[in-house]
């Protein structure tokens, strides 16, 4: 039986992943709490990097433009907003996100060495790609990748990988038939969730998500695997290249206000 695995979101983004049993999606149609805080680098922000009324890529600061995301451990209690951050070297710090975010701020501003800022946006947070919804894979997608390289767990390219959504019960790229000229949808518990765009991928999956360190010719081996794996019930036309794995989706604003949560059925539908 097909059925949602797993729900993670990512409450800073470029931080830890928060397992949750359920989450909500928000009227803007992302997961509640997902990537709800972001850190902000004020030589690179400015008034054009605006979309809605928001800062968005060029300002926000995350493993893309450091590798020092990989020396903190990182865990987020929703219910109290507490983030407990430890570092390489053993500092511990807790920081309430509602009452000392600038505090926050600040901590990270000094260990990245860095005009930061840490910001938050409860209604949508600060996903990469404005008006689209949670991120899926499934969990036979995992395993596949993770057979791939040689001492790479399954958590481990879900660590590196960092969706929300993880379906099991389906087939290795099960994913990739939501995109393209008349993919269908699907539903998780009744919630229908309709295919964006296969997600490319930056340069964060190809290091260990633990030390930071890159995987040699990570990038050539997956595009080879990817092309060499590529399901026949995909579009291909739908994927620009062959560093791509994840779908981005999104929920129809009549299906927002509604809970995800861990043990839904999965159902395709047209």
């Amino acid at each position: 039986m097909s059925r949602l695995e797993r729900v993670r979101i990512y409450p800073v983004k470029g931080l830890d992943a928060t397992e949750v049993e359920s989450s909500e999606v928000l009227d803007g149609g992302t997961l509640a709490g997902d990537r709800e805080f972001a850190l902000f680098d004020a030589d690179a922000a400015s008034e054009s990097d605006r979309i809605d009324g928001n800062p968005h890529d060029n300002g926000v600061f995350n493993a893309k433009h450091s590798d020092r995301f990989h020396e903190l451990d990182t865990a987020y209690d929703p219910g109290t907003t507490t983030l407990t951050v430890e570092t390489a070297d053993g500092e511990h710090r807790e920081f309430d996100l509602d009452d000392e975010r600038g505090a926050a701020g600040a901590w990270f501003a000094e260990f990245f060495d860095a005009d930061l800022t840490l910001r938050r946006d409860a209604s949508r947070g600060f996903v990469d790609r404005r008006g689209m919804g949670p991120s899926v894979i499934s969990t036979a997608t995992l395993e596949a990748v993770a057979s791939w390289f040689d001492d790479l767990t399954v958590e481990g390219a879900r660590q590196r990988l960092r969706a929300n959504l993880e379906i099991s019960g389906v087939p290795a790229f099960w994913e990739d038939r939501f995109v393209g000229d008349d993919a269908p949808a699907f539903e998780v518990g009744g919630v229908r969730i309709e295919g964006v765009t296969p997600c490319a991928r930056c340069v964060v999956p190809e290091r260990d998500p633990e030390t930071g360190e890159p995987t040699p010719e990570f990038r050539q081996r997956f595009v080879e695997k990817r092309e060499e794996t590529f399901p026949e019930w995909a579009d291909e036309a739908a994927f620009d290249h062959f560093y791509t794995l994840m779908l981005i989706a999104r929920v129809p604003e009549s299906d927002r206000g509604q809970r995800l949560a861990v043990g839904d059925p999965v159902e395709i539908v047209d």
